[in-house]
């Protein structure tokens, strides 16, 4: 059997899906990668004329996601693989950001994976394999300031992503979180949204935050081509895993916040425990 496969990955004009979409196909495997007008579409193709295959296609664009999916499958076979990588950072004080910015951001990096996610898993379950990579982020474990609305979409798809791993693992079917720290790509430079700040009371805390990570883009300790080598190391293995962090950062940060949970869960456990009938 090849070890050759074919991947569908969401969002590969820049960041991870580019990176990973890039690194694919020098290994030899065959990338369907959505991207958002025609010119990204001819850019990516002319990387591979047999195996690069573009489709413009918005995740949001929940109407169209089950007809584009079909076609892809009709006309290049079998898709083995699903990455969810499309999203973006929202980044703004709870109080000051709107609920439509809070929509916005479920809409892409929630509801668009979840619509993609559900277009393939009856081909995926019907043909009793099949791989999902939902890219998701260390603040789905972790939270900073700032970014409530960010962290809780990243939340809910890590929530999303280990129930289902746990329904299609009797058809065969894999579900990965792949949970990434800082690195460099364009989530906290061009991609990211930023709230226009309004409440003086906040500037002390949080004006330096939004400097900071304004000043680190580009020069984060992770390198996205490392990131690719590592998903394909994933989509390799036989037993992948749930979750996977992607990064030293990110490794530190979220070993600290579950240690930190524990020692909460003991502290109170006598509170816990008196709610028993």
């Amino acid at each position: 059997m090849s070890t050759h496969k074919t991947l569908f990955i969401t969002g590969i004009s820049s960041g991870f899906g580019k990176a990973l979409a890039t690194e694919a196909l020098a290994a030899g495997h065959r990338v369907i990668g959505t991207v958002r007008n025609e010119a990204a579409l001819e850019a990516f193709e002319a990387l591979s004329a047999e195996r690069a295959h573009g489709v413009i296609l918005d995740v949001t664009d929940f109407a169209r996601i089950d007809s584009v999916v079909a076609d892809m499958e009709t006309r290049y076979g079998p898709v083995d693989v699903l990455v969810n990588n499309a999203g973006y950072g929202h980044e703004g004080i709870f109080e000051e950001s709107s609920l439509e910015d809070m929509r916005r951001q479920f809409d892409v990096n929630v509801f668009g994976a979840v619509a993609v996610t559900k277009a393939f898993v009856p081909y995926f379950r019907e043909r009793r394999r099949g791989h999902i990579i939902n890219i998701t982020s260390m603040g789905g474990t972790i939270t900073m300031p700032g970014i409530a609305y960010y962290c809780g979409s990243k939340f809910a798809l890590e929530g999303i992503s280990d129930t289902l791993s746990k329904e299609l693992k009797p058809f065969n079917i894999f579900v990965t979180a792949v949970a990434p720290g800082s690195f460099r790509t364009d989530w906290a430079g061009r991609s990211m949204q930023r709230t226009p700040r309004s409440i003086a009371d906040y500037d002390a805390s949080f004006d330096p935050v939004r400097q900071a990570r304004e000043a680190k883009s580009g020069h984060q300790l992770g390198d996205p081509q490392k990131a690719a080598h590592a998903m394909l190391q994933l989509i390799a293995s036989d037993n992948p895993p749930a979750h996977l962090l992607l990064g030293s950062d990110a490794l530190g940060y979220v070993r600290e916040k579950l240690e930190q949970s524990l020692r909460d869960i003991s502290h109170w456990e006598a509170l816990t425990r008196s709610t028993d009938g």
